[in-house]
């Protein structure tokens, strides 16, 4: 009889971890889509740490975010998110929720794209509305017109948003049923046949 243990078949987080390397997994999207949520718990699936780029912007600034925009003005801020992000990304792997202007800028979705995989939590117009009013702390909706500024963000933000590696419907379903999605879209993203038949050196050098 052979004393050949059979090996124990690896779960799909295993499977994540091991193909993503040094690299993190960065979740982007408009506001209100359940970034920072849906990150938390994705962190816990993967056993990975989970940072939101907005707490560590306030910690590195020491005010909050409605504060930099009043005081200083939305450049001011956007320079300072894409350092914090920069600084996290090098620190990897984690989960990072961004912010939703954060994959705008294009010195950060470069960073994002050599660092991480990005994935995009596309949610309604309707859906993020319903979302958003239950906060009064988001600067950019501090408007006369609230809908129509977010009607207008979205026409802005899609089409980039769309760069992102995965794209995940934010709808209104329990919050591990999303979770679920990305853990399933990950690992046919960086599982695949072709992933999988790299050796270990390219994807301890990613």
């Amino acid at each position: 009889m052979s004393d050949a243990v059979l090996p124990i078949p690896a779960s799909p987080e295993a499977d994540i971890l091991s193909a993503l390397g040094a690299r993190s997994i960065v979740l982007v999207g408009m506001m209100g889509v359940g970034k920072s949520t849906v990150g938390r718990r994705l962190a816990l699936r993967l056993k990975l740490p989970f940072v939101d780029a907005d707490t560590e912007i306030e910690t590195a600034a020491g005010m909050t975010i409605p504060e930099i925009f009043e005081q200083h003005g939305e450049p001011h801020f956007r320079d300072g998110e894409a350092r914090v992000i920069a600084r996290l990304l090098d620190g990897g792997p984690v989960v990072l929720a961004t912010g939703g202007g954060a994959f705008m800028r294009e010195e950060t979705r470069t960073r994002i794209a050599a660092r991480a995989i990005s994935i995009w939590l596309k949610a309604d117009h309707d859906v993020i509305m319903r979302r958003v009013r239950r906060r009064a702390d988001r600067p950019l909706l501090q408007t006369a017109d609230p809908e129509g500024t977010m009607t207008r963000l979205l026409a802005e933000r899609e089409p980039t948003y769309a760069k992102a590696d995965l794209t995940i419907a934010s709808r209104e379903v329990p919050h591990d049923k999303i979770v679920d999605e990305c853990v399933e879209a990950l690992h046919a993203h960086l599982c695949g046949a072709p992933a999988a038949a790299q050796p270990p050196a390219d994807v301890a050098s990613a």
